[in-house]
């Protein structure tokens, strides 16, 4: 099995609010890679309801690239693969709408209109709930949720056991 898996955190409710993403690379049925970094959010503002959940703070992100600048980092590791995130749909909004704020055209690279949901996999088996962190504890998968490295390797294990 061969696969990226994605986890965005955000600084606001904006889709092209991207403060963190962790990138998880599996190739025949192994973790090669695992890719993290911070991102500075446009003028770098947050809100406070997602602080409290990602834990991410402005004085964390700020000097930090923006996506535009990271862009090249990340779309190495995504074109062209297949891509799991565990709420596809959040995910792929957030790659998305961070790309056409920088002016960058999804459809020019090979990542696809639908990714492959781990959430939507688990809800087949007859998870309730099926939210990243309840599927982790069931699977025995160690997690710290809302960083997004942490995520990113939750989904992977997940899509490998599925």
């Amino acid at each position: 099995m061969n696969f990226v898996a994605i986890d965005f955190e955000t600084a606001t409710y904006h889709n092209y609010s991207a403060c963190a993403v962790g990138i998880v690379t599996v190739k025949n049925n192994s973790i090669v890679d695992e890719y993290y970094t911070l991102i500075q959010p446009p003028e770098n503002k947050y809100f406070w309801q997602n602080i409290r959940v990602h834990k991410i703070k402005p004085r964390e992100t700020k000097g930090k690239p923006n996506f535009y600048d990271l862009f090249p980092e990340i779309i190495k590791r995504l074109d062209g693969q297949s891509i799991v995130a565990h709420n596809e749909s959040f995910d792929r909004k957030v790659m998305k709408g961070s790309m056409e704020y920088y002016g960058l055209n999804y459809d020019d690279f090979n990542m696809g209109e639908m990714w492959e949901c781990t959430c939507k996999i688990y809800k087949k088996k007859g998870y309730k709930p099926a939210k990243l962190s309840s599927c982790c504890e069931r699977q025995g998968i160690e997690l710290n949720h809302h960083h997004a490295l942490s995520d990113a390797l939750g989904c992977a294990r997940l899509y490998l056991m599925s």
